[in-house]
């Protein structure tokens, strides 16, 4: 199997849906059918090409990016098979989680001085 996505892996998109996940939705089968499509939001929402530079940066910029990648991912995940989940009000708190950590790293992931940061002129 292919694992696609150049900042987002299953492995870290499994683990932010948690050990409660359908099988099927956390596949790598089905992640790669979305995966670089989340990182290219990514890249657009902070206005920045992350995946050109990701091999480049620090590891605290790199694991930003993972943590970004694999919420949105797993929100996807979540959203395709709540079953596994103790009760459905146990699934949409942890979209709530993700949700939350989504929007505090994009925050600083659009941040120009961060961006300023990673690629000086």
């Amino acid at each position: 199997m292919a694992d696609f996505g150049v900042f987002t892996k299953n492995a870290d998109i499994a683990a932010r849906a948690g050990v409660n996940a359908a099988s099927t939705p956390v596949s790598v089968t089905e992640t790669d059918k979305y995966v670089l499509d989340i990182e290219a939001v990514i890249n657009a929402r902070s206005r920045f090409n992350w995946s050109d530079v990701f091999t480049s940066l620090d590891a605290d910029l790199q694991g930003l990016l993972k943590d970004t990648g694999a919420s949105m991912c797993a929100r996807i995940v979540i959203a395709q098979d709540m079953g596994g989940y103790i009760s459905r009000i146990y699934a949409e708190t942890l979209l709530d989680v993700l949700t939350d950590s989504i929007k505090e790293n994009m925050k600083l992931l659009s941040d120009k001085k961060v961006q300023e940061f990673v690629n000086p002129e």
